[in-house]
């Protein structure tokens, strides 16, 4: 068997299917790579084997090697802890982050250095440009589908050996083509959510990992409402799942989580989809990870997402001497979420991003005391 220039990361859907496809076709010598990245937890809602059959049934039908490679450990280790650690600690972290820096983007390309490969491709939709002795990171034509927001955590290193054939088509034009060379994930469905939990309930999974803990909703202003089940359930912003009634002297008007106080284990409540309490203008992250290895200036305006498919907010950025953000917004931002990732881009150049800490957002579990606090 030769040596592969470049192997395809084949998840058994139709995205990654094209990737291998496209490469093909430009008559480049490939292989297939399936990751197990999740240890069957006897649940029966992992896809991993019908994931991995489809994979086999595209690489055979591409006439290509398949490899196959465990990561579950490296996934539990490098990615699922900490998402365990920051729901208990009332934040929301996005796993698909970590798990492109962690997983998609280290073992994976270690793996394929391993086997002689030059280069790795993914079916992520994105683009990555030379730029004299630099690489960049571009939004893909398809904004709709545009995953650079996940990516912002890859380096020089990692850009310099990657290919993502599709950042140049639309969604429609992938199945497209999948269809045309007849893979047998033309129409297969794409995979929504987080991989671990598939599709059975959140708050069920998260509740075999940190213990549920029932406690108060309350208004902004410290009236009782009803019950939480546990405020490592709820993010900023939520509306379902509170199982709020009509409210004695308040309008019909759905509530959204508005803050949580996991100190006291109090969840906050308010009508209004734009409530204020939702609303900030600045934040500050953690520290920051710079594409080009470095910040463009101490200073600078550029545009950020703090959430996927969010579409470009301007802002001003600073960047603090212990290597943290503070970003302010030309208009206030809805539900920015401590936990989540802030994304920075030039135009379609992704500069990078890091971990939001904390906003200027009002707090309301630090105007009001619980009734155990009053009673104590």
């Amino acid at each position: 068997m030769s040596t592969p220039g470049t192997i395809v990361g084949m998840s058994g859907g139709v995205d990654s299917s094209v990737a291998a496809l496209l490469l093909q076709r430009k008559g480049e010598d490939i292989a297939g790579m399936f990751m197990d990245n999740w240890a069957d937890d006897g649940s029966g809602q992992c896809r991993s084997a019908d994931d991995r059959r489809d994979a086999v049934a595209v690489c055979g039908r591409l006439g290509i090697p398949l490899h196959f490679r465990d990561f579950s450990r490296e996934y539990w280790n490098g990615v699922f802890e900490h998402f365990i650690a920051e729901y208990a600690a009332g934040r929301t972290p996005n796993p698909d982050v970590l798990c492109n820096r962690e997983i998609k983007f280290r073992h994976f390309l270690d793996a394929a250095r391993a086997l002689g490969a030059g280069a790795i491709a993914t079916g992520h939709y994105a683009r990555v440009e030379r730029d004299g002795a630099s690489w960049r990171l571009l939004r893909a034509v398809d904004r709709d589908k545009d995953q650079s927001y996940f990516l912002h955590l890859l380096g020089q290193e990692q850009l310099a050996a990657t290919r993502f054939p599709l950042g140049g088509l639309r969604k429609e034009q992938v199945r497209a083509l999948a269809a045309e060379a007849g893979l047998p994930t033309a129409a297969k469905k794409d995979s929504t959510g987080i991989c671990f939990i598939g599709e059975r309930d959140f708050r069920e999974f998260l509740s075999q990992y940190i213990p549920a803990r029932s406690g108060e909703i309350r208004d902004p202003q410290g009236r009782v409402l009803g019950e939480h089940p546990g405020v490592f359930h709820f993010t900023l912003g939520q509306r379902g799942g509170l199982q709020l009634g009509g409210v004695r002297g308040r309008e019909q008007a759905p509530w959204y989580v508005v803050g949580k106080d996991v100190a006291r284990n109090v969840l906050f409540v308010d009508q209004g989809h734009d409530s204020p309490w939702l609303q900030s203008t600045t934040l500050r992250s953690e520290a920051a990870h710079w594409i080009g290895g470095a910040a463009p200036a101490r200073r600078f305006e550029c545009s950020a997402q703090v959430r996927y498919r969010q579409a470009g907010e301007p802002c001003e950025v600073e960047v603090r001497d212990d290597g943290t953000l503070q970003v302010r917004f030309a208009r206030a931002q809805r539900a920015v979420t401590p936990g989540q990732s802030v994304v920075l881009y030039s135009g379609d150049t992704c500069l990078g991003g890091a971990v939001i800490a904390s906003t200027n957002a009002p707090h309301p579990h630090s105007e009001v005391r619980t009734a155990q606090d009053q009673a104590a």
